[in-house]
């Protein structure tokens, strides 16, 4: 029986690596400081201590540390199967490494002093690690490898996360540069040192003091935490390759079985088996991909935890449904998966660099020619599709010249996105200046074939903005770069409801109030759209050209 919830476990995980990733960021802003100076550095290391050698903050830092690495142990030991991706391979084996490059620095920053009652200070610590190469070669690689597993567990974690394409770039440019200022000022500080002492006689009492401590002593520890957390790690994956009470059977639709360990997930054992299995968020019950339907021995088994309850509820998955990354059968089961990887062709498209696709906040547009199918029934086929090719023109050119992409033409209907290359405010505004360009080009096409149309072309628009997934969807050929979601969804109902109103566009206040717009004038509805809890505040606009004063930019003051 789970002692701890997955998701309490995730949420321990995630603190932890949060105080210990605050603590090592404060540290190497104090490396870095050595490109000023030593003096620098050592005012920046006695605030720096008045926190984490503090009592709360040694507690602080070490439970979070002991938290942590145990949580990472844990989920070796629950994992299953080491089948995984690169970079999650990486960030374990970077965080079971770095207690062996990491232990001598402790033991001289806060183990000695302990018998000394001596602080160490930052000269002598540059002194000692700058004297021996093998010091600060094994110091410059536990540097890097610390920044890099925390960078990785950071990126797992807010990969997903609705406003982390707004940051991306400034958040990678932090990744490269904090470990790269911090060697520079270890280095600087280091080699400036060396005229430093003999020009002023040493920093302070302690410098090139002999420890007051037996050395075999602190040799004696330190070869204690290294067999320590060498046993810990050695026994974890021991404990895993044992017999975990019992053997399950998984079976296929197509024959197929995988005879794991009882704890495996479904999704474990068809990785484990080499069973093709789609998970495009890398089995942490962040989509439904992975999804089941069980089909024989769903009786006895675990009930869903809050994120797989959370996920099956929001796709209105039927109680024989579960999320393959999620479901441990306690006793055999049989699983249809009903997204099928040979079927779909998803394996090849998951291969394709961002293919499997990404959350980002973008803007949306729908738009659709109303009453076309009856003025195509008086005219010749060539004519139609001359017409459409024109007016798909001017939709395309009103979209690309606003900033926009096409994403698909549907019928005599268009989808646009905004947002694939610039913030989230500018695409809301430049989904609106979409807008103003189609209705003025309605309005030219309508000049242009007066005495062709029995009645003039009019449009319906809808807009919306919010998060979608972007990503690779189709079949061979016919795959291209796209986005789904409820953002999408509402978009195209916004659509229907200019119809309804007999208007050229019903745009929803949170994408003006995104674009920074105030549009009076227009009537201003909450609408209930199907599907949505909550009602939409949503502008109703007749005419879509009238809110081009409120798009141009405000004169600055003389």
């Amino acid at each position: 029986m789970t002692i701890i919830s997955a998701n309490r476990r995730k949420r321990i995980h995630l603190v932890s690596g949060a105080i210990l990733g605050t603590f090592v960021l404060a540290h190497f802003f104090n490396h870095s400081l050595g490109l000023i100076s030593i003096d620098a550095m050592e005012t920046a290391r006695k605030g720096f201590n008045l926190i984490w050698h503090s009592v709360p903050g040694t507690v602080l830092l070490y439970g979070a540390l002991l938290l942590h690495f145990t949580m990472a142990l844990e989920s070796i030991y629950r994992r299953q199967t080491l089948r995984m991706p690169a970079r999650e391979a990486l960030k374990i084996i970077f965080g079971l490494s770095l207690p062996f490059l990491l232990i001598g620095h402790v033991t001289a920053a806060r183990v000695e002093p302990l018998f000394t009652g001596i602080d160490t200070n930052y000269p002598d610590m540059l002194r000692i690690l700058w004297s021996n190469s093998f010091n600060a070669t094994r110091q410059s690689v536990a540097l890097l490898l610390v920044w890099g597993h925390g960078c990785l567990g950071a990126w797992f974690w807010m990969r997903g996360r609705p406003w982390f394409p707004r940051y991306e770039i400034l958040l990678y440019t932090v990744a490269i540069l904090v470990p790269i200022f911090a060697l520079l000022g270890f280095v600087n500080g280091a080699r400036s040192m060396e005229d430093g002492y003999a020009e002023h006689g040493g920093y302070g009492d302690t410098a090139y003091r002999k420890p007051a401590v037996d050395l075999t002593l602190l040799e004696d520890i330190r070869l204690g935490l290294y067999f320590g957390f060498g046993g810990l790690i050695a026994g974890t994956f021991l404990l895993r390759a044992m017999p975990k009470g019992g053997r399950i059977r998984v079976r296929y639709p197509d024959g197929r079985v995988a005879t794991v360990n009882l704890g495996f997930s479904v999704l474990e054992a068809s990785r484990a088996a080499g069973i093709p299995h789609v998970s495009v968020c890398g089995g942490r019950g962040r989509c439904s991909t992975c999804r089941v339907r069980v089909i024989q021995g769903l009786e006895d088994q675990p009930a869903p935890e809050d994120a797989e309850l959370a996920t099956l509820t929001r796709i209105g998955a039927p109680d024989n449904v579960r999320l393959a990354c999620q479901f441990r059968p306690v006793h055999n089961v049989t699983v249809v998966p009903i997204l099928d990887s040979d079927s779909l062709g998803i394996k090849k498209q998951l291969g394709r660099e961002g293919g499997e696709g990404r959350e980002r906040r973008i803007a949306v547009l729908f738009c659709d020619l109303r009453g076309f199918t009856s003025i195509a029934e008086h005219k010749l086929p060539f004519d139609t599709v001359f017409l459409l090719n024109r007016y798909f023109e001017m939709v395309g050119e009103a979209v690309e010249d606003s900033g926009g992409v096409i994403d698909k033409f549907i019928g005599d209907g268009a989808l646009a996105i905004f947002g694939l290359k610039s913030s989230y405010s500018e695409a809301c505004r430049q989904s609106l200046a979409a807008s103003v360009r189609i209705s003025k080009g309605i309005e030219t096409l309508n000049q242009t074939f007066r005495g062709e149309l029995d009645e003039p072309l009019r449009i319906a628009m809808g807009l919306h903005a919010g998060p979608a997934i972007i990503g690779e969807i189709g079949y061979g050929q016919a795959t291209s770069l796209t986005a789904v979601g409820d953002t999408i969804n509402t978009a195209s109902r916004l659509e229907g409801l200019a119809k309804e109103h007999d208007v050229q566009l019903a745009v929803s206040t949170e994408l003006v109030n995104r674009a920074g717009l105030v549009i009076e004038g227009h009537e201003r509805l909450d609408i209930s759209l199907r599907g949505r809890q909550a009602t939409l505040e949503t502008w109703i606009v007749e005419d879509a050209a009238r809110i081009s004063e409120a798009l141009q930019p405000t004169p600055s003051n003389a």
